[in-house]
């Protein structure tokens, strides 16, 4: 106030005239309140209000439409989440021969420990695959799996290929999904063991899972050759994963990934248009099979939830 006042030499002359005049006091200019501040606040609410309203509908047109089939989807989910296992052992069972010289040739396994290896993830991905779709041990049949996914990586040395380990973090991510949707409905662990309760498991699961889930988008982003549609898709795609991750939206964000995937897997890993002595047509079918899990993660992840650990559920909290 001091400096404002000694740059204005003005107001020093006419402060002691009002006084005398009785006239009213007039603030200080510079102490009113900003109308451009308050005026910036409100449009800023404004807008948030309205993005709000806008993705609310998208959720009550998505809720509405999907209705129909929304109690076959944890089904259709689990289905695929375990297509890729089962193809796979579809495929070791057809190509047997070509199975064994690889591992034998190339892996430098004996003879009898690339038969017995074979033969396990047969039966673990079988079995597994079982299990998770009939609902039946849900937890042995996901760990199961989990151990097929480090077992072949380790078998066939694609452990360290970096779009082998993107894509199967994402398919770890859909059994994720899966063990937390098998928690739902437990109530506790073994009496008398001091461990995690079942709904904080599921929480944890949940929010691995989701995670995990958005692996396979940023493998996508970052190999290939780059054009403007596929920046366009990239900067939408990693948007739309980053919501997923932290659970804000994460049911309408999840399905515009299932959309978005689905397109992309018909059209880029399009394998049935290859012939069938193409070699390259089996590296298409793995990418597509294992993307319909990805997928089927996603889909069990619009019908359960983000969980505890999200955005989503902290403002459902705080309104309540």
């Amino acid at each position: 106030m001091s400096q404002r006042i000694h740059l204005n030499p003005n107001a020093q002359r006419q402060q002691p005239m009002m006084g005398m005049q009785g006239g009213g006091y007039t603030p200080d200019p510079i102490s009113r309140p900003s109308n451009s501040t308050s005026y910036g606040n409100g449009s800023s609410d404004d807008l948030l209000g309205k993005v709000q309203a806008y993705t609310s509908k998208i959720e009550d047109l998505i809720e509405a439409y999907t209705q129909p089939i929304r109690p076959y989807v944890p089904a259709m989910a689990r289905f695929l989440i375990v297509v890729t296992f089962l193809e796979d052992a579809l495929r070791i069972l057809t190509q047997w021969s070509d199975q064994l010289w690889y591992l034998q040739k190339h892996r430098h396994f004996p003879w009898g420990l690339s038969h017995l290896f074979l033969l396990i993830n047969v039966f673990a991905m079988l079995g597994g695959s079982l299990g998770v779709i009939g609902k039946k041990f849900p937890d042995y049949s996901v760990f199961c799996l989990l151990g097929v996914v480090v077992a072949q990586g380790l078998g066939y040395g694609l452990l360290f290929d970096l779009s082998f380990f993107l894509r199967n973090l994402s398919v770890i991510g859909g059994l994720l999904m899966v063990l937390s949707d098998s928690l739902q409905n437990k109530k506790k662990l073994f009496a008398g063991l001091p461990s995690l309760s079942e709904t904080d498991r599921r929480k944890y699961f949940q929010l691995a899972g989701r995670i995990l889930l958005i692996f396979l988008f940023i493998g996508f982003i970052f190999q290939g050759s780059w054009s403007f549609a596929r920046v366009i898709v990239s900067i939408v795609g990693l948007g739309a994963c980053i919501m997923v991750a932290v659970g804000f939206k994460a049911k309408w964000s999840a399905t515009f990934l299932v959309v978005l995937l689905s397109v992309f897997n018909v059209f880029i890993n399009n394998w049935w248009s290859v012939h069938s002595a193409h070699p390259q047509r089996d590296f298409l079918k793995y990418d597509f099979f294992q993307t319909l899990s990805i997928v089927g993660g996603l889909l069990l992840l619009v019908n359960i939830g983000p969980g505890g650990f999200s955005v989503d559920e902290k403002k459902k909290v705080s309104q309540v």
